[in-house]
């Protein structure tokens, strides 16, 4: 035996990390620089489409990380969103449309992005990199019974890991969000949703499908979490106060909607309610007074259906 197939032998040998398919090349976008620009959007649109299939398989997991949600949220706590770089600016950006949609309470969704607010407009250097930094973000933040829910293409990301690590030994549930379904399950993430979008139209560009998926997951996510509490009332927006001109047409209009009544009646019991849409529609469709709306209401955490049905009425 040669020295240098001995010396081989006892170095010990590095675990060497399979690429996420987000990092490999499309060989079915090999030829795109050589097509004219509808037909590079053409192959793009191509590659997008793939993107809602691939969120499909994984649903059963978003179920979980929404019932987990419910849980943290019913029970006082809060939903953390943590990511880096594309995934990072997509969770501010869910968590910060929540509270005007849904009228939610501004510290329910919480997004923790890798560099801080600067990172949101630029990319700060390695800070994705510093798993030591997710943690001590963890350890300000997080209470236990709080779920939180990391999000990286590449499965591996160490701000990332290194958050949910940390909030798992604070009491808090995990989730982690995937491109990659080939990396391994981090201990302590409870939920793990590893969406398969396969190669991007350009290799390692995790904005386009990676980025996509994770938007559409966030969405359903968070809707589905809002649904789930009674935000809504079947598909409208029915948790907001009528405070300007803007949003008392669009309480008018939804409660027209959603009792099929004269725009006065409507009007009127927007107005007996305060603005509190939620208890003008229980006014309405359950024939009570506006108190006792507001008492079915207490009552069954502010879901409209559960308190029409605690009065015995069947709605539509």
């Amino acid at each position: 035996m040669s020295e240098k197939v001995r010396r081989m032998m006892t170095v010990p040998r590095q675990v060497v990390h399979v690429d996420s398919p987000t990092e490999q090349r499309n060989p079915r976008t090999t030829d795109i620089d050589l097509m004219s620009t509808v037909g590079i959007l053409g192959m793009i649109n191509a590659e997008d489409r793939r993107v809602p299939d691939a969120v499909n398989a994984v649903l059963p997991r978003i179920a979980g990380a929404v019932d987990y949600a419910v849980e943290a949220l019913r029970g006082g706590g809060r939903v953390h969103y943590v990511g880096a770089g594309t995934s990072g600016r997509l969770a501010t950006l869910d968590a910060a449309e929540l509270v005007p949609t849904y009228n939610v309470p501004p510290d329910w969704f919480v997004a923790h992005h890798a560099g801080g607010a600067r990172a949101l407009r630029q990319a700060v250097e390695n800070a994705e990199d510093d798993a030591k930094a997710g943690a001590a973000e963890m350890r300000e933040h997080i209470q236990p019974g709080d779920f939180v829910l990391g999000l990286t293409a590449s499965g591996r990301t160490p701000f990332v890991l290194g958050a949910l690590e940390a909030a798992s030994r604070l009491g808090a549930r995990t989730g982690l969000v995937s491109g990659n379904p080939g990396a391994v399950k981090p201990a302590g993430v409870d939920v793990l949703i590893a969406v398969d979008t396969g190669p991007e139209a350009i290799a390692g560009s995790t904005r386009m499908k990676a980025g996509t998926a994770q938007k559409i997951i966030l969405t359903a996510f968070s809707t589905a979490t809002m649904i789930r509490l009674g935000r809504t009332y079947s598909n409208l927006m029915v948790s907001m106060r009528a405070t300007n001109a803007k949003l008392r047409g669009r309480t008018l209009r939804i409660l027209r909607e959603a009792t099929g009544m004269s725009p006065q009646d409507c009007s009127d019991a927007l107005e007996a309610a305060d603005g509190d849409l939620k208890v003008a529609l229980v006014h309405l469709l359950g024939g009570v007074g506006v108190e006792q709306a507001k008492d079915a209401l207490s009552v069954t955490d502010g879901h409209v259906r559960n308190a029409l049905d605690s009065l015995h009425v069947r709605a539509g």
